[in-house]
């Protein structure tokens, strides 16, 4: 793969494991397999690896989860809630290890003990205590800012809600508890720390799940997917009484924030929060090599469909924690801990049918219809397809008797066509759209067909309009898709400005079904607060190509507004000027070029500003002699990671650029600068080492 291939497929990549971080964390409503979110991550990863040059902004190595959009409230982490690289083979386990030897630079004679405990498929959830007291509970959400979800886990029997108290989950009901072993309550009465965070996972038992299950279906209400959308589901409630009303249950795996160490290894301080009363995995169990955690793996998976909970794999930690404080973190995951995954659970049924949906940007996404079949618990009947390569790489016709995988998700992917040798009509893909009958066709070197019909394609039309008002962009409350739907069939909405029409339309409202003085007003008001908004989220709810919310970030920072980013893109050296910006690629700059030269975009844009001008981008920098220039950062920084390096840069008021420029004001370089450094020195563009770097920030 070529330079430009690998930065297209980065950029690709980026988004698409975004909209499932989305879908996963923040709607529990996930589209595609454990396995298949893992090899989109894997292929990310392996690209950087191979260009670190190109390595994003907005790169999933550098992003966890998803930012909360639910209606509860926000907390941000005192410290990050990260996540685990991923193993798949027992060789890149002991290739982990391996590593953690090399970065301790430990002698082949030093053993390295780890802990090994089941990895339960849960919603990861932080619980805070201050003075023996619990002050705070959190869902993991982007790692940095999570839910406030308090009141609801005060209702969960597993949780104390005292420590060394008689109140609900105290130590006196530890016995009732999964102890992480015969010695954990030998440090019972040993003194709390102040501040003490406990983390792990909100999950349900597969017992109460089916239960839960039967009860909604006699009630005639929602079917979950699975034990884990359940568990989600139901922590996840502005109501703490739905959440009272269903069987969840917490499961300690370790801790954030505390106010003194209290323990020397993981498995002693382990040991330490089962006996103040925190359910810990019976399973949890200290090896002294990587051989003897292997053993515990398989152990592991020989017992995993008996245990009364789902788990999709066993997670390691190095057990000595003065080496995880040495070992530290790279991008958004521990170097002292990792993941190793079970392989996919699979079944086979009949693929009955192949539908097309299409999305806000057009694209014709097939989706396959199974005959009913359970894999790993759970009945599955949809599979997404991906997209035309995909469906003639598997040879798939309707009829075919079709082997899918499972890795915890509800919607599985197909492996193998089981009957592709048998006669039977080919599928055709469609070469116009479902919906406006547009041609339907694929850009050059992309695997997605979109339709053409733009703002013409009723699809397109209702989903651009239901993304410009969602949570993640303009978040208008009251006007969900049934209001779109209902207002585009009456001809009141055509485009994103119509929706500050409607306050014209007030008289019409009233007294429609459904609507009534007050929720009318209500929604004009929601809409005339939007008004002056984050314009960030208002350049992402235009539903420009490859523009995701970090993006648009990227580019507030760099232009400052709307205004600002439609010059720099109509500019004679737009595509360079644009991809400039840290984050912004050659594909990212290139529609955004497309967009602002087509003249129904400007005027639908001048409409819009017209009536909903977005506040101007405010920066959180200081001034100094540093504001507004552009300095960019090559090779390898010892002393720092880059985003902190980008992170000083903006503090100072400067823009942290990945390319250089005749418009790059300093280079920053450390051992290994290439090409970037070169093009510095023969631009003349003044070069300095890290160190100095340093002086400039402790003096700015």
């Amino acid at each position: 793969m070529n330079e430009a291939d690998a930065a297209n497929r980065l950029m690709r990549l980026a988004k698409l494991i975004a909209h499932h971080d989305k879908l996963y964390h923040d709607q529990d409503a996930p589209e595609i397999s454990d396995a298949d979110y893992d090899a989109l991550v894997r292929e990310n990863r392996e690209l950087e690896v191979e260009f670190p040059h190109l390595v994003r902004a907005d790169s999933p190595s550098k992003r966890l989860g998803a930012a909360p959009t639910s209606a509860l409230a926000k907390v941000t982490h005192a410290r990050p809630m990260l996540s685990l690289d991923n193993a798949f083979s027992a060789e890149e386990v002991e290739e982990f290890v391996g590593q953690v030897r090399r970065f301790l630079k430990l002698p082949e004679s030093e053993p390295i003990a780890l802990t090994a405990e089941p990895k339960i498929d849960g919603l990861s959830c932080s619980l805070r205590y201050e003075q023996n007291r619990l002050v705070l509970a959190a869902t993991r959400g982007d790692g940095a800012v999570g839910e406030d979800v308090t009141a609801n886990v005060r209702t969960i029997a597993d949780v104390p809600q005292n420590l060394f108290s008689r109140e609900g989950g105290s130590l006196d009901q530890r016995e009732a508890l999964p102890a992480a072993a015969d010695w954990a309550p030998a440090f019972a009465g040993e003194q709390v720390p102040d501040i003490l965070e406990v983390r792990g996972e909100v999950y349900m038992s597969k017992a109460d799940f089916a239960a839960l299950n039967e009860r909604q279906e006699a009630a005639g209400g929602k079917i979950f997917a699975n034990p884990r959308n359940a568990a989600a589901g139901s922590l996840r409630q502005k109501d703490a009484s739905i959440t009272a009303a269903r069987p969840l249950r917490f499961l300690a795996h370790g801790w954030g924030e505390i106010s003194v160490p209290f323990g020397a290894t993981q498995s002693e301080a382990m040991a330490k929060l089962a006996s103040w009363g925190f359910p810990v995995s019976n399973l949890l169990k200290r090896c002294e090599s990587v051989d003897e955690a292997l053993d515990h793996y398989a152990k592991i998976e020989q017992e995993r469909a008996d245990l009364p909970f789902d788990i999709d794999g066993v997670v390691y930690k190095v057990d000595r924690l003065d080496w995880q404080d040495r070992l530290g973190f790279v991008g958004r995951a521990p170097r002292w801990g990792l993941a190793h995954k079970f392989p996919a659970e699979k079944a086979e049924t009949t693929l009955e049918a192949i539908d097309i949906q299409v999305g806000r940007t057009g694209k014709l996404t097939p989706v396959g219809r199974l005959k009913p079949v359970g894999v790993g618990g759970v009945i599955v009947q949809n599979v997404t397809l991906h997209n035309r390569d995909e469906i003639s790489r598997l040879g798939l016709r309707v009829g075919d008797r079709v082997r899918i995988q499972r890795a915890g998700d509800v919607i599985p992917q197909v492996v193998e066509n089981l009957t592709r040798d048998e006669k039977r009509k080919a599928y055709i893909f469609p070469d116009h759209c479902p919906e406006c009958h547009s041609e339907a066709v694929a850009e050059e070197g992309e695997v997605d067909v979109r339709c053409t019909g733009g703002l013409i394609c009723p699809a397109q039309r209702i989903e651009r309009l239901r993304h410009f008002v969602s949570r993640g962009a303009m978040d208008i409350d009251g006007l969900g898709e049934k209001s779109i739907v209902e207002f585009f069939e009456l001809g009141w909405l055509h485009g994103p400005a119509d929706v500050f029409r409607l306050k014209d339309r007030r008289g019409e409202l009233i007294g429609r079904e459904g609507w009534q003085e007050k929720s009318v007003d209500n929604l004009l008001a929601a809409i005339e607060a939007r008004i002056g908004f984050d314009p960030a989220r208002f350049l992402f709810g235009l539903g420009i190509r490859h523009v995701g919310i970090v993006t648009a970030k990227d580019l507030m920072k760099a232009f400052g507004s709307i205004e600002g980013l439609e010059a720099a893109a109509r500019g004679p050296d737009a595509e360079v000027e644009l991809s400039a910006v840290e984050g912004i690629g050659p594909v990212v700059a290139e529609a955004l070029v497309d967009f602002f030269h087509e003249s129904h975009n400007r005027e639908q844009l001048a409409e819009l500003l017209a009536l909903a001008r977005p506040a101007a981008f405010v920066s959180t920098a200081r001034e100094t002699a540093w504001t507004g220039k552009t300095i960019v950062f090559t090779g390898s920084l010892e002393t720092m990671s880059r985003d902190e390096a980008k992170a000083q840069a903006e503090r100072l008021g400067a823009r942290a650029a990945g390319s250089v420029s005749a418009k790059t004001d300093l280079v920053v370089a450390g051992p290994g600068a290439g090409s970037k450094l070169k093009k510095a020195e023969e631009l003349g563009i003044r070069v300095i080492g890290e160190g100095e770097w340093a002086e400039i920030v402790a003096g700015a």
